[in-house]
């Protein structure tokens, strides 16, 4: 894999943090038959650090944006996310884009299809709702008491909506038709 790191906002670079991603998106490159380029970009706010990896792949781009106190735990976390966007979508990847020359054959066969199909079919844990006729108000209580990040209820006009709470601590609505 070649790697390019980029520190933002007076972050250098250190040999250590290098080696450190170096390891740590080695685990993303043997999951692929071709030589990978890498970005990851370093950048320090006053809550903590922030890594962002982009690798782009034919025809898509894989990325990852981590905030956390530790810079290790945010590398550590990225590599996570962007492990979990292959497993889940390497197997639809292969599937809806192989009539493109040379995508198919990208990936290497270290991700096992069967284990995969079973990690998506089964759900981790499955919940039936009442959908209640609510106000945007009372959704907005109701998804605070409930300590929810997210919230779906019946608008007025007895449509489907869901409230969720964004990154900034705002709240986003989206209503369907």
């Amino acid at each position: 894999m070649k790697l390019e790191i980029v520190g933002k906002s007076g972050f250098v670079i250190t040999d250590a943090i290098r080696n450190y991603v170096e390891k740590k998106l080695g685990k993303i490159d043997r999951l692929f038959n071709e030589q990978l380029i890498a970005t990851v970009i370093c950048k320090v706010h006053r809550d903590g650090t922030k890594v962002e990896v982009t690798i782009p792949i034919k025809f898509l781009t894989l990325r990852a944006e981590v905030k956390d106190r530790d810079l290790y735990a945010a590398i550590d976390k990225s590599v996570d996310k962007l492990e979990a966007q292959l497993r889940k979508n390497k197997h639809k990847m292969n599937r809806s884009l192989q009539e493109r020359e040379g995508l198919k054959n990208t990936f290497s066969d270290d991700l096992d299809l069967e284990e995969l199909e079973k990690e998506l079919i089964d759900p981790v844990k499955k919940k039936k709702i009442k959908l209640e006729i609510l106000s945007l108000e009372e959704a907005m209580t109701q998804m605070d008491l409930l300590d929810h990040d997210f919230f779906i209820y019946k608008n007025e006009d007895n449509e489907t909506s869901i409230l969720y709470l964004r990154d900034d601590g705002k709240y986003g609505l989206i209503e369907t038709e």
